[in-house]
């Protein structure tokens, strides 16, 4: 079996096996067997770190629902390969090479050595990111709730929130809390962190390790750091500053607020549309220019290596720089004075062109089959799926069955990613021995 294939049915078992645990009377409050549809679309959304729903999480599932729901979204941010490679060395197994392969393939890996400790610093990092959540939100939830269930609040709502999952406990998601600076501080920063990836963070803490130790010897960041860090606060800058413009005379989003409380719904927003999930005002009631600079953010998404869905924003700055490189008339494609390998170039471009043909072909099905649902609305929320963010108009649980369906398989291409999915279904490809004679063509 390729690795592409054992990563794919990783997720889907993983998938399946939720939805069964999903549909027993157990996970759900009234006791009865809950609708195979609605389980398999949670477990779904769960594993793939996304958030969509059709049903209340909080009301609907059980304390014991609700803790599958929590499991399968650790199970689907860490990944199926590192799971269960954590598990093995918990046990003292060794790993085959295959195996170790597979591990490098789904962070994306240029090379497979340190293995075992790349596990134990993104086990370390997530528990440390998590327990940190818990602590921040528990002493805001502990002020409205009894000290266990504000204690079950944090854990849910921290580890939604590294995780990039967007699951709420709450019916109106976060709005409830759109005022409170503890509350979006803490979410935001589990977010950001979650989503710029493992390698970053590590890094991060390696030049605070280096600064700390005073060497005389300068901190080198990696070209990903660079590109991550300095691609992420240029998105949430400019979402910032473009949901206030758009959003600042709204009477149902951002009207009524002060200016402080107006940026800090503006940011939330910025950062939340980056694959979270969480909305601190209602998606629905944004103005049509808010919902397009959403749609944009969520799908530029997050980081390589990070709990986020999204064609990256590795990728965006790729394209960027090689737009750039054309219109000065160069031959080769520059980020940081680095320059980037061909083939990293067309794999950037085969990833937009298969997550826009995704989402154009699961919107043209959603449209035939609910064509009482306005286009926007759609497109919305087949985006939102794609980039496993979560946030939607509040179409999900109006959309027939069909839709739902295209919805699902549009979460598992996001989370899996369109090129791996199509490497397992295509398996092993021989390289070209062949070479053709160039030619023009016109372009653009």
């Amino acid at each position: 079996m390729t690795i592409a294939r054992t990563i794919c049915l990783g997720f889907l078992s993983a998938i399946l096996l939720g939805a069964l645990l999903l549909t027993l009377p157990l996970s759900t409050t009234s006791g009865e067997w809950n609708s195979p549809l609605v389980a398999l679309f949670t477990s779904t959304s769960a594993v793939c770190v996304t958030g969509l729903i059709v049903v209340d999480t909080g009301t609907v599932f059980s304390h014991f629902g609700q803790g599958v729901i929590l499991l399968l979204i650790q199970v689907g941010g860490l990944g199926y390969m590192t799971l269960s490679t954590f598990l093995m060395l918990l046990l003292g197994r060794r790993f085959a090479l295959n195996q170790r392969f597979a591990i490098k393939e789904s962070f994306d890996q240029p090379y497979n050595q340190g293995t075992r400790n790349l596990i134990r610093s993104i086990i370390a990092t997530t528990m440390l990111g998590e327990l940190t959540g818990i602590i921040l939100l528990f002493g805001r939830f502990s002020q409205d709730f009894n000290p266990l269930e504000g204690l079950w609040l944090a854990i849910f709502h921290s580890i939604s929130a590294w995780n990039n999952a967007g699951f709420s406990l709450f019916s109106d998601s976060l709005v409830g809390y759109q005022h409170s600076l503890l509350v979006s501080g803490a979410i935001s920063g589990l977010i950001i962190f979650g989503g710029i990836g493992y390698e970053a963070i590590i890094e991060m803490y390696l030049w605070l390790r280096h600064r700390w130790l005073r060497k005389r010897r300068p901190f080198a960041f990696s070209l990903n750091f660079s590109v991550v860090t300095t691609t992420t606060l240029w998105l949430l800058g400019v979402g910032t500053v473009a949901f206030l413009f758009v959003e600042w005379s709204n009477p149902d989003t951002f009207a009524g607020m002060s200016w402080g409380e107006k940026a800090i719904a503006a940011w939330f927003q910025s950062v939340t549309t980056r694959t979270a999930g969480f909305n601190s005002i209602d998606i629905g009631k944004m103005t049509t220019a808010g919902l397009f600079i959403t749609m944009g953010l969520m799908f530029i998404g997050a980081s390589p290596s990070g709990t986020g869905g999204g064609i990256k924003t590795t990728t965006l700055s790729i394209l960027a720089s090689c737009t750039k490189t054309v219109l000065l008339g160069h031959h080769h494609v520059i980020l940081f004075r680095r320059e980037i390998m061909q083939t990293i170039v067309f794999k950037a471009i085969a990833v937009v062109f298969g997550s826009v043909t995704l989402i154009t072909i699961a919107t043209a099905v959603i449209s035939i089959c609910n064509p009482e649902i306005e286009l926007i609305a759609i497109l919305f929320e087949v985006i939102s799926a794609f980039a496993t963010v979560g946030l939607s108009t509040g179409i999900t649980a109006s959309i027939s069955p069909i839709g739902q369906m295209t919805l699902i398989f549009t979460m598992y291409c996001g989370r899996v990613g369109v090129l791996l999915l199509m490497s397992a279904i295509l398996g092993e490809v021989a390289p070209r021995r062949v070479s053709y004679p160039e030619e023009n063509l016109l372009v653009g």
